[in-house]
């Protein structure tokens, strides 16, 4: 656990994003996108080189899988074709990451609110939410479509701290990309950058500017305490 801050005890509420970070939703997204190569008459891809782009969202798989960029006039439909895919095969092998279900219940037995910001579509993240039982027990789902804002605009998280009752400095964030630590920050909430998430070799997350770089999700019980 690497600190830049250590203030335990101040903390309200801790919210979360979703891929990388909460759940594990590399292997249907990378199943996802292999099927949608295969439909296409292209090679698929190894896992190892598909995870570290699963937090960029749809833009770095197509990019990944077929070099293409929202100004490729096949991009669009390429893109539908993903996430229908994808919806088809949401919660196919997608978890809590290991360590995060004892988290959250420690969390709910100390009555500390806590729920998800994510930049994924809506539709997406509230039938994964419902298939992992997350929509009964989170106090907020944001969706990247939410709000007219997502990250790294720090509207998202100032709005799930009006819902929680909290002020953004009493609330933490933990993310696996620097756009989360970005969000926090500007919002004045406690930066954790989540090491166990998808990291690309060229992703430096010593340089995000995180309060602290955390390696397991029950790091997170030391602010709290």
């Amino acid at each position: 656990m690497l600190f830049h801050s250590n203030q335990p005890g101040r903390y309200k509420a801790v919210f979360f994003d979703l891929d990388g970070t909460l759940v594990d939703t590399a292997p249907d997204l990378a199943y996802s996108l292999n099927l949608c190569l295969e439909r296409h008459g292209r090679a698929t891809l190894a896992f190892e080189r598909i995870r570290p782009q699963v937090s960029h969202g749809t833009d770095a798989l197509l990019q990944t899988g077929f070099q293409l960029t929202p100004s490729d006039p096949s991009y669009a439909d390429l893109r539908a074709q993903l996430l229908a895919l994808y919806q088809a095969n949401l919660s196919r092998a997608s978890r809590l990451f290991e360590g995060m279900e004892a988290l959250l219940l420690q969390l709910e037995r100390r009555a500390i609110p806590w729920g998800l910001i994510t930049n994924k579509p809506a539709f997406l993240t509230e039938s994964l939410a419902a298939d992992l039982g997350l929509d009964r027990r989170a106090l907020c789902i944001l969706s990247g479509d939410s709000l007219p804002q997502c990250k790294p605009h720090p509207e998202p998280i100032r709005h799930a701290c009006r819902l929680a009752g909290v002020r953004p400095a009493e609330a933490i964030y933990v993310g696996d990309a620097e756009r989360d630590i970005q969000a926090a920050r500007a919002a004045g909430s406690l930066s954790l950058a989540a090491a166990w998430g998808y990291l690309g070799e060229n992703d430096r997350i010593q340089d995000w500017q995180a309060d602290a770089i955390i390696q397991t999700p029950l790091e997170i019980l030391h602010w709290l305490d």
